[in-house]
């Protein structure tokens, strides 16, 4: 291993072990009242070293972004990969994804949520915000396709498979953080995120058949 490819993978594993430490501290103080001093401190690295992999706070928030995104990728992608031909089977293996995303690290799912709806994207340098939409984008890519019956074909009249992976990603980003803010309220005894999640995804399908039905239905009656 030469000289250069160990620094590298020094850098690598040290900017990894401060991620780490972030998600640590981030889960404990929450992110306003963390420091980068405190994340320093779980790390054993000094606030100097740091700064030397992250410009500020907001930069190592969204960093935790990339991991989960990754991850949700993969997980549709794999779904698309299977090539399952029943679209009902298709949305079910969708939604199983989806819910495991969740189990995967609901903290990070939470913080890319929170992340993408405020300013601090504004701050983040060109190439992580880059790399954040890069990401977003080629999951509701995926999502599309799921729902896509006919390779560029309208799913219903006057809504492209593209629309439903957006109203599809709002259900869940909805009721993921909508349950969040009921457990700092009520108690964690009192959120029913996967039954919760389970329902909607349900109704959402539920609301697709209907329409598809009526849609038919006209077209039936219109030949008729």
């Amino acid at each position: 291993m030469g000289i250069q490819e160990r620094k590298e993978r020094e850098g690598e594993r040290r900017r990894q072990q401060i991620i780490v430490a972030a998600r640590r501290v981030f889960s404990i103080k929450g992110f306003n009242k963390a420091t980068m001093e405190d994340i320093a401190g779980e790390a054993e690295l000094s606030p100097g070293t740091i700064y030397l992999y992250f410009k500020n706070k907001d930069e190592l928030y969204a960093s935790l972004s990339l991991r989960i995104l990754q991850y949700l990728l993969i997980r549709l992608q794999h779904v698309n990969s299977e090539k399952i031909k029943s679209p009902e089977k298709r949305y079910a293996a969708l939604t199983r994804a989806m819910i495991d995303v969740y189990e995967f690290d609901s903290l990070m799912l939470i913080n890319m949520f929170n992340l993408q709806t405020n300013e601090t994207l504004k701050t983040l340098t060109p190439e992580l915000l880059s790399e954040i939409k890069m990401l977003s984008c080629k999951s509701i890519e995926e999502i599309s396709l799921i729902f896509d019956q006919k390779t560029s074909d309208e799913v219903l009249s006057g809504c492209k498979s593209s629309m439903l992976a957006e109203i599809f990603w709002s259900v869940f980003s909805g009721v993921v953080l909508f349950q969040e803010s009921k457990k700092s309220v009520l108690g964690e005894d009192k959120v029913f995120l996967q039954k919760t999640l389970a329902t909607a995804f349900e109704i959402f399908e539920l609301g697709i058949k209907d329409s598809l039905s009526r849609q038919q239905s006209e077209k039936g009656g219109l030949q008729s």
